[in-house]
């Protein structure tokens, strides 16, 4: 074979090896905006079916026991006497879920006023769940779930997972009596939108 006709052939291969990286290229792309197509189609989705809800409720709690971040233990019941507000959310990994804590921290002279005991719930591990809220300087503390009581109040799978809660608050008057229902897949509620729904139940 002549130096001409090794130079032809070992240019014919280079442009064929060439061709099929740029196809292989095309092929990774596609695969890479599908994927990306996919997941956009199912958080929108989730989304869509997870409406806000905010209603007023006349059902008796739940009780539970739980542990918390600050290692005691909390019982519904033997709160009675005073109103309490549960606040079910992400938890850990959620910045909004525990910047709202924060924020309703802020407030905390007009949960007082009222009387109203607010409690975090997450189902997260303690050091998972203690590392975020010393991030957002948040102390109020979590009580730590493994999802008996999420699902007993119809928390789980209304936010962007289904095995965990959503962005949910629910009301509890002195008598044990649950009053308000409200949930938020955006993962925010303004504080003082939260007041007022609040005070307004409690009347």
């Amino acid at each position: 074979m002549t130096n001409t006709a090794t130079r032809q052939e070992l240019h014919a291969r280079q442009k064929a090896a060439a061709a099929a990286d740029k196809r292989r290229s095309r092929w990774k792309r596609w695969l890479s905006w599908t994927a990306a197509l996919a997941a956009v189609a199912v958080i929108v989705g989730m989304l869509l079916t997870s409406q806000t809800t905010s209603a007023t409720t006349s059902n008796t709690a739940p009780d539970f026991t739980l542990p918390t971040t600050a290692d005691t233990t909390v019982t519904l019941s033997r709160l009675r006497g005073k109103p309490v507000l549960i606040y079910f959310n992400e938890g850990a990994g959620c910045g909004a879920c525990i910047m709202q804590m924060a924020e309703i921290e802020k407030r905390r002279a007009d949960f007082d006023a009222l009387g109203i005991t607010v409690l975090p719930i997450v189902m997260n591990t303690k050091a998972d769940i203690t590392a975020d809220m010393t991030r957002y300087g948040v102390t109020t503390p979590f009580l730590l779930d493994d999802g008996t009581v999420s699902k007993a109040y119809g928390t789980l799978g209304k936010g962007m997972h289904a095995n965990l809660p959503g962005h949910s608050f629910v009301l509890i008057d002195a008598a044990g009596v649950q009053r308000w229902y409200g949930e938020y897949p955006s993962m925010w509620l303004d504080p003082s939108t939260l007041m007022s729904e609040v005070s307004t139940r409690l009347k």
